[in-house]
């Protein structure tokens, strides 16, 4: 199954894609996107600073407004691509 981060305040989200089967690890520092197939943020400090580091090749999905069901619809989604 697909390795997907979450960020560490969307427990909710966390918990429903482990529901679903995925593997999830938790994004704490920007090296735990390495190696994962899609990321799941939060939205709230989204490019701050103005500045964007890619990390990863895999798709970033904004959960902002979005219910925890809403997102994994959308990973699956994603990874169907």
């Amino acid at each position: 199954m697909a390795r997907i981060g979450v960020e560490e305040s969307l427990t909710n989200v966390s918990d429903a894609l482990k529901a679903k089967g995925f593997d999830v690890v938790m994004l704490r520092q920007e090296n735990d996107a390495n190696g994962c197939d899609c990321c799941v943020i939060s939205g709230q400090d989204e490019n701050v600073m103005g500045m964007q580091n890619a990390v990863m090749q895999g798709s970033v999905i904004n959960a902002d407004g979005m219910s925890a069901d809403d997102v994994c619809q959308a990973v699956q989604s994603k990874l169907q691509q």
